[in-house]
């Protein structure tokens, strides 16, 4: 039988959003990257003059703000809706001054508690796969099928590398893999739900595998 509840971890440029983009629209599942409610919760801030660098007001934004996300409602490229008070702010959360700040919100351990308590909301309703940094640790444990994406950092920043350029954009490898190692060490070592697999966790490497071939491999997972 299909799980309903997937979860799928890993570190930053593995290739989890990809994978579980392709795995959800192929199941007829939601996908639901976490990241997005971070920067709803970032989004929201700025919008109300909150200074991001303040934890206790950022977490008390946060616990006051039901976020939900559902299936995209519109084929404009986005991967889900992320609605806030009856308000459709997918866009909004990719605006530049979301992107420089993220990172401070997502840090702060109130904030992860909270998404951590809407995400499972979300997630515990089935038919989703849910894509993150401790989805099958702290999130969803109960998850039916989960999958630790893994690859070197060196194989990351090539990627993403090889994405901008593609995209016509400028790029520095060495730039890029010193952002990449700089991300795991935050990811590896925060007090509130290190990323790490979980213990039932099917692990893969996909260094020396093509986004064809990972997918091929969790598909027979999905398959049993």
């Amino acid at each position: 039988m299909t799980p309903t509840i997937i979860a799928i971890d890993g570190p930053a440029a593995s290739g989890k959003s990809t994978i579980g983009k392709r795995l959800a629209d192929e199941l007829g599942y939601l996908f639901f990257d976490t990241g997005v409610m971070y920067r709803a919760v970032t989004w929201i801030a700025l919008q109300r003059g909150v200074d991001v660098r303040d934890e206790g007001a950022v977490t008390r934004l946060a616990q006051e703000t039901p976020i939900d996300v559902a299936p995209a409602s519109q084929s404009d490229g986005r991967a889900c809706d992320v609605i806030v008070e009856g308000r459709d702010i997918t866009w909004e959360t990719r605006r530049p001054e979301v992107d420089a700040n993220v990172s401070i919100v997502s840090a702060y351990a109130g904030v992860r508690r909270e998404m951590s308590r809407q995400q499972r909301r979300i997630g515990q309703r089935g038919r989703v796969v849910m894509v993150g940094r401790d989805i099958g640790t702290v999130v969803l444990p109960e998850a039916d099928l989960k999958i630790y994406l893994d690859a070197s950092a060196e194989e990351r920043a090539r990627r993403r590398f090889d994405e901008i350029r593609t995209r016509g954009g400028e790029a520095d490898y060495e730039e890029i893999l010193a952002k990449v190692r700089e991300r795991d060490r935050i990811d590896s070592t925060r007090a509130v739900a290190p990323l790490r697999p979980a213990a039932d966790a099917v692990i893969l490497d996909s260094d020396k595998l093509s986004a064809d071939e990972v997918f091929a491999r969790v598909r027979e997972l999905c398959n049993g």
